[in-house]
């Protein structure tokens, strides 16, 4: 991942006050943004691009139309491109949002969707949301007829709930259906970008509301275009990880609890020195009279430094099975020590988790080091 001083970096403003010098020669020499450049080093990625983007509001006299003239001369620029595109459409968010004018708000939001081709103004949309929320998603449920699809995509990424880099909207969080619309328009959309985008929405989504997302998902699939199977796969992503049942399914795995016999998981032995392995055999069989698709999970309930257990979950096999089938399985789990996954000596315990059921819960114990 590029450093932020790799992308909104001194050069890229100094290029930006170039494109904005020679497209704007009369409105400001651009002093407080050429000076901006000097000033990026301690700040973050988010925290230049607001800061340039103050220093954009600054040279325009913090007047929403005589920024807008300037950032329209430099879309005639093909030099105004790239990241140094980030503080303009913060710019142009700023100052539409505190201007009286509702104009200026509509223009506000043309303007971004002009920008996002030349990068993105997801980023620069929460401002927007989160002055007027409802008129932005207005707003954006017209870009999704858009020819463009940066626009499109910007109707999506820039409403996500849970945007990374980007300032939350807690309107967003707090009714996560405000979007679905969007989505809906968007989701068998011809661009793979803008398709993503919206498996990236949902899966968001999954994290606030999971009936919301499934159920949302599993309408997308009643005469779906040939590309909605790999989108809903990409969204439910996070609640198949969870074993969420409802994903589970969307995702092509079939079998209830009530279908299956699950014996396990069988303990090699119980103490387990750490620095070792926890060795355990499982036993899976379809009683129903219909084949099954699986999911197999094995879940180890870890001691932490408080005393309390946390599960982890760990992919373990897929499987189909007609009925009357059986499946043998066998794993070894390491408790070699790792910097990101601290182990703690006492009572552990593992459990099988089959297309999101959760079965026996089997205690062990993790010892010091032998030796």
């Amino acid at each position: 991942m590029p450093t932020a001083d790799e992308l909104i970096s001194p050069d890229s403003i100094r290029r930006l006050t170039a494109v904005l010098r020679n497209t704007s020669p009369a409105d400001s020499r651009w002093r407080t943004v050429a000076d901006s450049a000097t000033t990026l080093g301690p700040l973050s990625l988010s925290q230049r691009a607001r800061a340039v983007g103050d220093a954009l509001l600054a040279d325009t006299g913090h007047v929403y139309a005589h920024l807008a003239h300037a950032v329209r001369a430099a879309l005639t620029s093909e030099d105004l491109t790239g990241w140094m595109v980030w503080p303009l459409t913060e710019a142009v968010a700023s100052a539409a949002t505190a201007s009286p004018s509702d104009a200026d708000f509509d223009d506000g939001l043309d303007l971004l969707a002009q920008l996002t081709p030349r990068l993105t103004a997801e980023f620069a949309l929460r401002t927007f949301l989160n002055t007027d929320p409802a008129r932005t998603l207005a707003t954006a449920t017209t870009w999704t007829d858009s020819p463009d699809p940066a626009v499109r995509r910007l109707a999506s990424e820039g409403t996500r709930p849970k945007l990374p880099w980007a300032r939350q909207v807690p309107e967003l969080t707090r009714n996560p259906a405000a979007t679905l619309p969007l989505l809906d328009r968007l989701h068998a959309d011809t661009s793979d970008n803008v398709r993503r985008s919206v498996a990236n929405h949902l899966n968001d989504i999954s994290r606030l509301d999971p009936d919301l997302a499934t159920t949302q998902a599993a309408r997308w699939t009643h005469g779906p275009a040939s590309t909605t199977p790999a989108l809903i796969r990409h969204a439910m992503r996070t609640l198949v990880k969870q074993g969420n049942p409802a994903a589970l399914e969307l995702v092509g795995f079939h079998g209830d609890r009530a279908d299956l016999k699950v014996e396990g998981p069988r303990l090699e032995r119980t103490g387990i020195p750490l620095g070792s392995a926890l060795h355990f055999t499982a036993r899976i069989t379809n009683i129903s009279n219909k084949p099954v698709t699986l999911a197999i999970d094995y879940v180890i309930h870890h001691k932490k430094a408080n005393g309390k257990q946390t599960p982890k979950v760990f992919k373990l096999a897929k499987r189909t099975l007609p009925p009357g089938e059986m499946t043998e399985l066998r794993r070894s789990h390491s408790f070699r020590p790792i910097n990101t996954r601290p182990y703690y000596p006492g009572a552990h315990a593992v459990q099988l988790q089959v297309n999101g059921y959760h079965y026996n819960k089997v205690p062990f114990v993790l010892t010091p080091p032998a030796g």
